[in-house]
Formats: C-alpha cells, sequence, structure tokens
C-alpha cells in the first residue's frame, strides 16, 4: 500500500498525466485518505502527494472534482485535529487555499457548510484551517447559480445566507479570536459586517479576561471596514459593565467576610490597560477612528465612565487630539457640575431625575485605577489637573484686586472644577513617582509666574502635598530653594502662603531653612516695599514656627526632628549660647524694619503678639524692643500734655504727608504683649517662686511700662482736643496737606484712646473709680470720631470710612457679656457705669458688627488672636448667645420713651451682628453652625430643646426669630420697623438653609412663610421683596413653583388693573403682601422665578434631545410606549402649560413702564423660544418613530396660540404708548425731560430692541409650527391667529384716522426697519 501510495508522488513528479490517473482511479477513497493521513502524521511528502492528487483530478469531470472535494472534506478537519505538526498543518492548508477556485459551485457550498457546521459544533478549536475560509467564501460570491432548498440562489446570496447563518448560531468561545481573525479577509457588505461586529460584540462577556486584549485588537483591525462608532462603544461599555459588576463585588466582599471575587481586580486593569494601548496605537493608524472616538463624546457626558475617561487621556498624548480631549473633559466636567447644582436647587427636578452621573467621581476612579501600571494614562492626568486649576482657578479682581477666597468652600461649577483639578494632581503626585518631579515643578512654577491673578488653588495644593508627603518633597528640596530665590519679587499674599505651606520642611532640613534665611536677610534691604514686608513676613513665621531654633548640635543636623523632642526643647531653658545668639540675630535684623515705612512697621507689630505667645522666650528681647521704640513718642514730662509726641509719626515728601509710625498699633501691640506676660507670670508664680537676674531685668521694663501706661491714661484723660491741634474748626479734608495731617492725627489718638480703654478695662477688676476714667476716655474718643464724622460728611466726597477699631475681638465679646448679661452682685456699682451710657453701649455693639463684617470678608480680625480660626470662633459664640439674649430678651416697649430711637437701633444693631455672625459662619465655618447655635443660651420662657438633635436647634433659633417678625406684623403699619423686619428675613433664609428640605421642619416653615405671605398687607417694598424671596427659595426645594407663580400673577394682575381700562378685573387677593404699592417689586421677582423655570425647562428638553441623539446611534430605534407619554415630556409640557397661563395674567396687567415692561418682554421672548425648542423637539421624534403627537402638546399649542398670542401683540401696543407717551401733562415733568432727553434716547434703544426680540421669536414659534403641522399630519396652526398687520406698531384702530389726516401714504409702508429705529424719537420729541 505504502509503495503504491509513493507511485503517486512519483508519478506527480512525471509528465504523464494519464498514468497518474489511471493509478488514482484504482484507490478506493477510503485508501487514499488514510494514505493522506499517514504522510501527513508522519509529516513526509504530504504536499507532494496532495499535489500529485490534485494533477491527476481534472476538475472538469466529475471523478475529478469529487476526488478533489474528498481531500478538502478530510484535510480540514485532519488540520484541526491538533495531531499534525504546525508546519504540515500550514503547507496543506497553503495548497488547498491555491487549488479553491477550481473547486465547482455545488463542491463549495459542500465545503463553505463543512465550514459552517464544525463552527457552530466546536471543532474549530485551533483555528488553523480557517485561514481557508475567505477563499471559499470569496470563490462562492463569483459563483453565479446555486441550487438552495427547492430554489437557486446567486454565489452572493448564498454567502450572505452563510454569513448569516453563522453569525446567528452559537460559537465556542475558543474560536472567537480566530473567527475574528478570518473575517477580515472576507469581503463583507456594511449589514454583514454590522451583523458580524454584533455578534462578536455579544461573546465578549463569555471569553476569560485573559483573551479580551487579542480579540480587541483584532475587532479594531476589522473596523478598517467600517462599523468604527460600533466596535469602539461596544468595547467601552463591555470594560464599563465589568467596573460595575467589579465594584459592587468589591462593595458586598466588604459586607461579608468571605466572597470569591470572579473578577480579580489588578487583573482586570491590567487587562484594561492593554486594551487601552490597543485602541490608542490604532487611533494613531487611522485617523477616522480617532474622529469617531472624540465625536461620539461630545454630544453627552452621560457615556462617560472611568474607561473611557483613560482612554480619552490616554488619546491626548496623540498631538492631533490633545487640545480637543481637554476641551471635551472641561466642558463635561463643568457641565456635570452645573448639571449637579441645577438639580440640587429644585425639587421638582428631582423628582423627576433619579441620581446624577458624576464625572468628577469617574476622573477620580481612574485616577485610582491607575496604580495598576498605566502609565500611559499618568501623563494625562497632569496634565488634565493643570489645565483645570489654570482655566478655573480664581482670577483677579477689578483693578488687579485680589478676591480672599481660599478659606470659603468651593460652591460655583468653576470653583469645583478647580477643586477637583487639584484633588487629582494631589491623588496622582502620592500615587506614582515617575511624575512627582513634573508636578511639584510646575506648581512652584505657577507660583512664581502668575504674580497678577490669585495662586490659592495653587497654594493650597502645595501645601497638601507638603503635608501629605514632606520626606518625598526633601528628595526635590533643591526646586523649593530655587522657588525661594524669588520670594522678594512675589506678591505678599504669595509669600505669606508659601512660607506658611514649607514650615513642615523647615523643621527637618537644615539646608532649607538656611537658604531661606539668607533669602529674607538679602529681601530686608530690598528696594520695593512687598520685598521688604516679605522679608518681616518670614522672619516673624520662623521666630513662631521655630521653638527649637538651633537646637540641634551639628552632628544632628541630618536627623529628622520628632515632635516629642520639640516638645521638650520648648519647655526647658535655652541651653546653647548659638540657639539664642540665632534668635537675637533674626530679632536684631527685625528690629531695622523699624526705621522703615509704616507698612513694615504695622506687620512687625501685628506680628510681635504672636511670636511672644509662641516662643515666650524672646519675651525681654521683645520687650525691650516695643520699650525703647514706645519711648520716643512718649512725652516723659509728667506736667506737659498731651502724653504723645504726634510730630515724628508723619513725614512729609513734596506736599503730601505720609504717615511714619502707626502710633496707635505700636501701644496696642506693647499692652497686648506686656498684658499676656503678666498673665503668664501670675500663672507661673504661683508654681513656682524661684527668679533670677534676667526675670528681674525683664519685671523692671514692664513695671516701667506699666507706669508709662497709667500716666498716659492720666493725661490722655486730662488732653483737650486743642492740645493734639485738633479742635472743631480744624480742616479735615482729604484734599490738602493740613487736613490730611489732622486726620492722620486723629485717627492715631483714636486708636490710642481706645486702646487704653482695653487697658484700663482689663487692669481695672471692676473698680468703679477706674469704670470712670475709661468712661472718660470714651468720652474724649466719642466727641473727636463725632467731629470727624460731621467733617467727613459735609465734603462734596466723604474722605474716608470709619477707622478700623483697634479693640480686639475677644475684649469686644467679653465687653458686650459684661454690659448685657453679667449679673454678678458685686460688680454692679461699677458696671452700671458703663451701662449708663447709652453711647458707650452702641458703640460697643458697633465695634463687634465691624468686626465680623471683617471676619466675614476677609478671613480673620485685626489684633491679637484675629488669625488664630478656633479663638475667633469661640469669641463669635460668646457674641450670638449675648446678642440674641439682648435682643430676645429686652422689648422696644419695655424701652424709655426719651431714647426709644437710639434703643431701637441698638436693637437692630444686635439683629445686623447676629446675620453676619450667621452669613459669615455659614460662608467659613460650614460644618460648625450646629456647635454656633448649641452654644447659643435658650431664653427661660422656652422648653429646651433635645440638644443631640441639630436640626431640633436649629429650628428653635427659627422659631424665635419668626416670633420676633411675628411681633413686628401684628403692631399697626405705624409701629412697623421695616429694617428690622427684613433683617429677620434675612436671618430666617439664612437659618433655613440648614433645614433639610425633607424634614418636618421645613415644611413647617414654609406654611408658616406662605401664612405670613397671604395674611400680611403692609405697604412696603423692600420688606415685601424679601419675605418673597424666601418664600420662592423655600417653595423651589419643596415642589416646582408655577402655580405659586400663576397666584402671584392673578394678585398683580388684580392689584395693578388691565391695560385696557375698560376691562373691569376680578378682584382676587391669594397673597396680602401683593398690594398697590409692592406689585411692581413682586412682579420683577416672579419674573426672576420665571426665568428660572424656563432654565430648568431648557435643560430638560435639551436632556431629551442628547438621549434621542445616543438612542437613535445605539439601538437604531428609541423604545416607547405609545399609550403612556415619557414622564420628562409630560412634566415640561405641564410646567410651561401654567407658566403660559401665568404670563397671560402678567401680559394684560397695567405694569408700569420700565424695567418691568422690558423684562416681561425678554421673558415672553425667552418662553416663545423654548416653546421653539420643543416644537423642534417633537420634529425629531416624529421624523424618527413615527409616533402621534401627545394630547397634552396640543393643549399647549392651543394655549399659546388662543390666549398667549394675541395679548402680547395688545400688551406691545400699550408698552409702546405707555412709554412713549407718559406723563406729558405735568410741565414740571416738560423741564425736566428736556434734562433727561439723552438718558431717555438710550433707553429708548433698549426698550425698542426687546420688542422685534418678542416678535422675531413669536413667528420662529409659528414657522416650526407649521413644519411640525406637515411632519405629523396633524393642523397644529388652527389654534393661530397671525398678526393682522405686519408691523406691530401701527394700531389698527388709529390707522384710518392717521390715513385721513395725511396724504402722504409713504410713510406708512417704510421698511420695518426704519420705523424700528426712528419712529418713537419723533413721538418723544412731539409731545
Amino acid at each position: 500500500m505504502k509503495a503504491e501510495m509513493d507511485q503517486i508522488v512519483l508519478l506527480s513528479d512525471g509528465d504523464s498525466t494519464v498514468e497518474l490517473q489511471k493509478c488514482l482511479s484504482s484507490f478506493t477513497n477510503d485508501q487514499l485518505i488514510t494514505g493522506i493521513t499517514n504522510y501527513a502524521l508522519k509529516g513526509k511528502k504530504v504536499g507532494a502527494m496532495i499535489k500529485g492528487i490534485f494533477k491527476g483530478s481534472t476538475p472538469s469531470s466529475t471523478e475529478g472534482s469529487n476526488r478533489r472535494l474528498l481531500v478538502y472534506q478530510h484535510c480540514i478537519p485532519l488540520c484541526e485535529s491538533g495531531d499534525l505538526q504546525t508546519e504540515v498543518a500550514a503547507d496543506i492548508i497553503g495548497l488547498l487555499m491555491l487549488e479553491t477556485h477550481t473547486l465547482p459551485g455545488p463542491s463549495l457550498a459542500k465545503l463553505a457548510s463543512l465550514f459552517v457546521e464544525a463552527i457552530k459544533v466546536g471543532k474549530m478549536g485551533s483555528g488553523k484551517s480557517l485561514e481557508l475560509f475567505p477563499t471559499v467564501l470569496t470563490a462562492l460570491s463569483a459563483c453565479e447559480a446555486l441550487s438552495y432548498g427547492k430554489g437557486e440562489l446567486s454565489g452572493e446570496e448564498y454567502k450572505k445566507q452563510l454569513i448569516n447563518s453563522l453569525c446567528s448560531s452559537r460559537w465556542d468561545p475558543q474560536c472567537v479570536i480566530h473567527l475574528t481573525t478570518m473575517f477580515r479577509d472576507v469581503p463583507l457588505s456594511s449589514e454583514e459586517l454590522q451583523f458580524l461586529v454584533e455578534k462578536v460584540l455579544r461573546m465578549l462577556t463569555k471569553l476569560d479576561l485573559q483573551e479580551i486584549p487579542p480579540l480587541v485588537y483584532q475587532l479594531l483591525l476589522l473596523s478598517a471596514k467600517g462599523c468604527k462608532k460600533q466596535v469602539l462603544d461596544g468595547i467601552i461599555s463591555y470594560f464599563k459593565e465589568q467596573d460595575v459588576c467589579q465594584e459592587e463585588e468589591q462593595k458586598q466582599g466588604e459586607s461579608l467576610d468571605l466572597e470569591v471575587q470572579s473578577i480579580p481586580q489588578d487583573q482586570l486593569r491590567h487587562v484594561e490597560g492593554t486594551a487601552i494601548l490597543h485602541i490608542v496605537f490604532a487611533i494613531r493608524l487611522n485617523h477616522d477612528l480617532g474622529r469617531e472616538f472624540l465625536k461620539s463624546f461630545k454630544t453627552s457626558y452621560g457615556d462617560l465612565c472611568p474607561f473611557s475617561v483613560a482612554l480619552l487621556l490616554s488619546v491626548a498624548r496623540i498631538q492631533r487630539y490633545e487640545e480637543q480631549v481637554f476641551d471635551l473633559l472641561k466642558g463635561a466636567i463643568v457641565k456635570s457640575f452645573k448639571d449637579e447644582q441645577l438639580q440640587l436647587a429644585s425639587k421638582f427636578l428631582q423628582d423627576l431625575l433619579h441620581g446624577h452621573c458624576s464625572v468628577a467621581q469617574m476622573i477620580l476612579d481612574t485616577v485610582k485605577n491607575s496604580m495598576f501600571g498605566w502609565d500611559h494614562v499618568t501623563q494625562g492626568l497632569v496634565q488634565l489637573g493643570f489645565f483645570l486649576m489654570d482655566a478655573f482657578g480664581s482670577k483677579p479682581g477689578p483693578f488687579g484686586k485680589t478676591t480672599e477666597g481660599s478659606a470659603t468652600i468651593a460652591r460655583t461649577p468653576t470653583q469645583q472644577a478647580c477643586k477637583l483639578g487639584g484633588q487629582v494632581l494631589l491623588q496622582g503626585f502620592k500615587m506614582h513617582e515617575p511624575i512627582r518631579g513634573e508636578i511639584l515643578e510646575q506648581v512652584l512654577n505657577r507660583l512664581v509666574t502668575k504674580t497678577a491673578s490669585p495662586v490659592t488653588h495653587y497654594l493650597d495644593l502645595f501645601s497638601d502635598i507638603v503635608v501629605s508627603a514632606p520626606m518625598i518633597l526633601l528628595e526635590s528640596s533643591s526646586k523649593v530653594t530655587e522657588t525661594f530665590d524669588h520670594l522678594s519679587y512675589l506678591p505678599l499674599a504669595t509669600v505669606q502662603g508659601l512660607l506658611k505651606a514649607v514650615q513642615p520642611l523647615l523643621k527637618v532640613s537644615m539646608s532649607l531653612k538656611d537658604s531661606l534665611i539668607l533669602v529674607l536677610r538679602k529681601a530686608m534691604f530690598s528696594s520695593q516695599l512687598d520685598g521688604r514686608k516679605s522679608a518681616v513676613t518670614g522672619f516673624l513665621l520662623l521666630l513662631k514656627n521655630f521653638k527649637v531654633l538651633g537646637s540641634l548640635a551639628s552632628s544632628q543636623c541630618s536627623q529628622a526632628v520628632s515632635t516629642s523632642q520639640i516638645q521638650v526643647d520648648v519647655h526647658s531653658r535655652y541651653n546653647s549660647a548659638a540657639n539664642e545668639a540665632f534668635c537675637l540675630e533674626i530679632l536684631s535684623s527685625l528690629r531695622r524694619c523699624l526705621g522703615q515705612q509704616a507698612d513694615v512697621r504695622l506687620m512687625l507689630y501685628e506680628g510681635f503678639y504672636e511670636v511672644l505667645r509662641r516662643n515666650s522666650q524672646l519675651a525681654s528681647s521683645i520687650m525691650q524692643t516695643l520699650f525703647t521704640q514706645l519711648k520716643r513718642y512718649y512725652e516723659p514730662e509728667q506736667d506737659l500734655l498731651p502724653p504723645v509726641k504726634l510730630e515724628p509719626c508723619i513725614t512729609a515728601l513734596g506736599d503730601q504727608v505720609y504717615l511714619q509710625e502707626p502710633l496707635a498699633h505700636l501701644v496696642s501691640c506693647t499692652v497686648h504683649c506686656l498684658l499676656w506676660l503678666q498673665n503668664m507670670r501670675q500663672t507661673a508664680n504661683t508654681k513656682s517662686d524661684d527668679s533670677d537676674e534676667e526675670e528681674e531685668e525683664e519685671e523692671g521694663c514692664q513695671s516701667e511700662l506699666q507706669t508709662i501706661l497709667e500716666s498716659m491714661t492720666r493725661r490722655m484723660i486730662k488732653s483737650e482736643l486743642e492740645d493734639f491741634e485738633l479742635d472743631k474748626s480744624a480742616e479735615f479734608s482729604m484734599g490738602s496737606s493740613v487736613g490730611v495731617k489732622n486726620s492722620i492725627y486723629a485717627v492715631l489718638v483714636m486708636g490710642v484712646y481706645e486702646i487704653l480703654m482695653e487697658y484700663n478695662f482689663i487692669k481695672a477688676n471692676y473698680s468703679k473709680t477706674r469704670f470712670e476714667e475709661l468712661m472718660e476716655l470714651f468720652n474724649r474718643y466719642h466727641k473727636l470720631s463725632e467731629i470727624l464724622k460731621e467733617k467727613s460728611g459735609k465734603g462734596r466726597v466723604p474722605s474716608h470710612k470709619t477707622p478700623r477699631s483697634l479693640l480686639s475681638l475677644g475684649f469686644i465679646s467679653t465687653l458686650l457679656t459684661v454690659l448685657f448679661r453679667d449679673s454678678t452682685q458685686s460688680r454692679e456699682e461699677a458696671l452700671s457705669v458703663l451701662r449708663s451710657s447709652g453711647e458707650f453701649v452702641r458703640y460697643a455693639v458697633n465695634v463687634a458688627v465691624q468686626k465680623i463684617q471683617q471676619l466675614e470678608e476677609t478671613g480673620n480680625t485685626d489684633g491679637p488672636d484675629g488669625q488664630n480660626t478656633d479663638r475667633t470662633f469661640r469669641f463669635l459664640c460668646d457674641m450670638t448667645s449675648v446678642l440674641m439674649w439682648r435682643y430676645t430678651n429686652i422689648p422696644s416697649i419695655v424701652e424709655d420713651a426719651g431714647r426709644k430711637e437710639k434703643r431701637s437701633s441698638l436693637s437692630l444693631l444686635c439683629l445686623e451682628g447676629l446675620l453676619k455672625i450667621f452669613t459669615t459662619c455659614q460662608q467659613r465655618y460650614p460644618d460648625r453652625m450646629a456647635q454656633l447655635l448649641s452654644t447659643m443660651d435658650i431664653s427661660e420662657d422656652d422648653a429646651e430643646p433635645d440638644d443631640g438633635s441639630a436640626t431640633e436647634m436649629n429650628f428653635f433659633y427659627i422659631r424665635q426669630f419668626q416670633r420676633a417678625l411675628f411681633t413686628q406684623l401684628s403692631g399697626g403699619e405705624e409701629e412697623f420697623n421695616s429694617k428690622e423686619a427684613q433683617l429677620l428675613v434675612s436671618i430666617l433664609s439664612v437659618l433655613s438653609r440648614q433645614l433639610k428640605p425633607s424634614s418636618q421642619q421645613f415644611v413647617q416653615m414654609i406654611t408658616w412663610t406662605v401664612k405670613i405671605c397671604k395674611e400680611t398687607s403692609f405697604e412696603d417694598s423692600a420688606f415685601s421683596k424679601g419675605l418673597l424671596s424666601l418664600l420662592f427659595n423655600l417653595h423651589v426645594l419643596y415642589k416646582s413653583p408655577v402655580s405659586l407663580l400663576l397666584e402671584l400673577c392673578q394678585d398683580i394682575h388684580s392689584q395693578l388693573g388691565d391695560i385696557d381700562q375698560d376691562v373691569e378685573v376680578e378682584k382676587q387677593s391669594h397673597f396680602a403682601i401683593v398690594n398697590m404699592k409692592t406689585a411692581t417689586t413682586a412682579a420683577l421677582l416672579v419674573l426672576s422665578q420665571v426665568d428660572r423655570v424656563l432654565d430648568e425647562v431648557d435643560w430638560l428638553i435639551a436632556r431629551k434631545k442628547s438621549q434621542m441623539a445616543s438612542d437613535k446611534s445605539g439601538s437604531g430605534e428609541a423604545t416607547q410606549t405609545t399609550g403612556q407619554q415619557d414622564p420628562i415630556e409630560k412634566a415640561v409640557t405641564l410646567q410651561l402649560g401654567t407658566l403660559l397661563t401665568a404670563l397671560n395674567e402678567l401680559v394684560q396687567t397695567a405694569l408700569l413702564p420700565g424695567t418691568c415692561t422690558i423684562t416681561l418682554l425678554r421673558e415672553l421672548s425667552r418662553t416663545y423660544t423654548i416653546l421653539t425648542t420643543l416644537v423642534k423637539y417633537y420634529i425629531q421624534v416624529c421624523s424618527s418613530q413615527h409616533s402621534a403627537l401627545p394630547a397634552r402638546f396640543e393643549k399647549l399649542v392651543k394655549l399659546s396660540g388662543s390666549h398667549l398670542t394675541p395679548q402680547c401683540y395688545s400688551f406691545i401696543t400699550y408698552a409702546q404708548s405707555g412709554e412713549f407717551s407718559s406723563g406729558g401733562a405735568d410741565d414740571k415733568k416738560k423741564k425736566k425731560r428736556n434734562e433727561v432727553n439723552t438718558a431717555a434716547s438710550a433707553k429708548l434703544l433698549r426698550e425698542t430692541k426687546a420688542i422685534p426680540n418678542v416678535v422675531f421669536s413669536i413667528e420662529q414659534y409659528e414657522k416650526y409650527l407649521i413644519a411640525l403641522s406637515k411632519k405629523s399630519k396633524v393642523n397644529l396652526m388652527q389654534y393661530m391667529k397671525l398678526s393682522t398687520s405686519r408691523d406691530f406698531r401701527i394700531n389698527a384702530a388709529s390707522l384710518d384716522a392717521a390715513m385721513q389726516e395725511q396724504d402722504d401714504s409713504q410713510e406708512s409702508t417704510e421698511s420695518h426697519d426704519a420705523e424700528e429705529t426712528h419712529e418713537p424719537k419723533q413721538k418723544k420729541r412731539k409731545q
């Protein structure tokens, strides 16, 4: 047998085909098959043998073609069996491929079916023979006709049927990759390709994780034929699902102790990383794929997920896509934050849509996932972080002023986006070593180069980096040192932030500290004032924070300083001379500043107190410095008045006078340091008795200072204003140098009075005589401040605000407490001295309000402890409790009639203080609001609320203020104090923000507000504005405000009357707060709410549109049941319906000309624009889904046509007659009109713009309605009455009269534009 088989091989080499044919005919089919198998297994001559069989089997004869088919049918399973060597199998397939085209159609059809069957039953595991399948299919499609079932099909059709059947059958997961590879060589039509891609994408979930990357690679190669979007979307949604499953498993795994993970996290992340690399590589080679990829995210960010974010960031490394990707992400982030904000602010939207997809969270997840070796993503993350911080960081305010914003929370979408950039960079810095250097360098570069705009966000990031990884930062300390070199050129705020941030590093690194000190010394002699200020800031910070200055021996320099070491060194005496010398050296550098400008000195005085508190060992040198400085301006001769020399405090340059020495601040600093030291000394003396020379010397200096202060008090009381060259006749105008000099003197003297008041109060220890002295000081202060007020009020321009008070916040807090709440018997007599002066009490409350305002604006206050947030907060709590007690417990009826006006304004001041405290707390300490409220004392008459619940506590105070407002409102209109009522409403709105909208208390609050609005009928527009704003702000968190707006519009209509004077408006009054006087204010507020509702509706329609676009591209047809209307569409229609009814009321109202009318016109034009958007949406729906229009929408169109549009046209006519002919009767008005002519014409232009806009938007709406009528086969235009005249300025009734008067008819047909701009002006002139 073997010899015979060899015969075939021999004959095939020869030329005699006839012999070969004879030889082959002598074999049965089985023998041939066995022969091929044996040869193939041995791997010898199998190629020659098959060649021989093909040579001897002519395709034209039936026998020959059958034999050929037999070879194919046998060799294909043989190659798949896996028994052959790879090379042998490859040779066989190669030979078969060459001969495929010779097979007749039926044989090809059989072969193809063989392949399909093998694939269906999963016998194509190794996929070697699959290379032959594309050749078979190509040959098949060239056939003209093949029998199929009972009929015939063309080869192309037959191929289509095969592919269809193949893609519809079950595939063995092992052969998915082989099949996908194979299909790349098959010519496919676009439908076939789509069918195939869908099949492969469905198979993704059935494969092992490890097999996903090669399949992704094959899919991307396949996408060269088409279906790019489908392939990318499929891959992304697969990974999105895997991420979600993995996350849920992880959550369950945490809740149950044992859980087997079906998807190991690290494995999934590595697979994702590889897939990202494949996709980016494909995009580099095929830019159509890149374009398709970016296009899919441009419509909506709802499709983003952590995987696609990572993919986008990797694609951003390709230069041509970089800008597009970052713009796309930036847009998505801001839009996501805006949408979230919109949803949070509206209960209507929350009920309609559940959940919000947060892009920020996805980006942070991507940062977390990038730990698993995604180096190709990290670079993009760094770029994104800086891109967001650069684009959304705080911008310089007007005149380049920076707003203090670092202490507040991120509230607006831009602030949130900037914060997100910072978080991305911080997390990236912690996780990835390779990018640390770059992040640090970029942050520091921005700190140095961005001098024109605020850099607080970069400072915050830098200090977070320092705190989170100080040791890592030390490795790149050279970069920090480089930044130090620029210190003297940077803005002061940046220097302060930077030095605060590097503080922890200076404690650890000697070299960093040394280089900083060198830089600061240079800066001390800088020619720039800011440079010198930076030096002072730096040195003070060193003194404050370095309690251990230089106490490490040189051998220990490299070791880290542990906190315990620091603690020990602070409390032990300084031993090393070097250390002492170092401190004194810094102090001597700072002493030089005492000869510099007032600003530099001021910084020094403000910083010394803090240094002393932190580093009490430096007491003697600091006190000595202050003592020497004070002596320069102190008059030692006891009989001479005044006790201070004001001459040296000022300096003149040319004809300008400047402050040289802030004397009051110098005295303030000395007093606070002295008081603190004496306090320390007392506590120390009770513990230990030992004293040494140094202490005695210190005490000597202190007692001398005390004597000076006593003498100053005595002599300042005796001094008259004339002694300071300040009296009623003195000039204080800021225009002349004398006036400036006097103003500076006055401020200095008032400051000194204030400091002495504080010093004497603390020293008095509640003695009556000392308090009487204090009152003397106050009377002098008050006299001078009254003169200043009077003089500055006289000038045309107020010369200056009240100077900032120099009293410390702590003192003010104590003073208020003793004035209002201290009922200790022994102090009664002394305190009555202070309490009896109404002026003094008012002054104390005034200063408190001023301090709180400063805290609200800048986040800190002047004076000691002003920078210390915890102490400041404690003082706030104390003041709140006192002011609250004073306001609630002393009703104005009790107050003396003679001083009623002053006293009630004292209550008002307390109320103003409370409002400022609550707003400050909400801005600066948002998490501590509950703490603030819980420290306030609860008045006795009320049951104590449960202290456990912050909401209860908050609501308790809300009830207190509600009661106060109710008392105000229950009196008559004469007794009503509008200012007080407004403040109460503001406080209520601040406190109500703390309530959860779902809570019972919130519902009570809103019910109460509605009740007050319905029952109060005071004619006070400012109060009604506050109350209605409160109502709207609450209502929008409770439910949609459209029904409320409708009722208010009806009230406004019935109050102001109709535009047609003959029409009697039905008297309606839902809300008594709307009356003749307040209706215009109410109308403006209602319109601003209408604008809000329109925003929401517009947002919902846009959302539906983008949803429809993604549905269309994703699943071909959007599914929607015919019976039910989509909830969003239904809500939009209902909102617009109620809104149209409300506007219909307003449009018929005789509104006053001016802002109100213009705003209404603007809102009308916006309403029509949004109606047009809705119509366009339905045009899209009709063309894609062929569904009927909802009945509700038809009703809405009917409503707009029958109710609103005709009224709009009559309102326009009314508006013009009202605006352009009002008030002609009055003679005085006529005179005035000439003056106001220019203003009026500018206003006119503005108004004439509003009217054509309305008409244009109405006409656009009608234009698209016509288009929708055609699409939907529903005649929507039957509800529309087209306006009779195309030029809406011409009143039809008066037109005939005009025509008779004027023969010249050309004017009436003048172009629309010309009439728009010129005619109203002519009308004005005619009046």
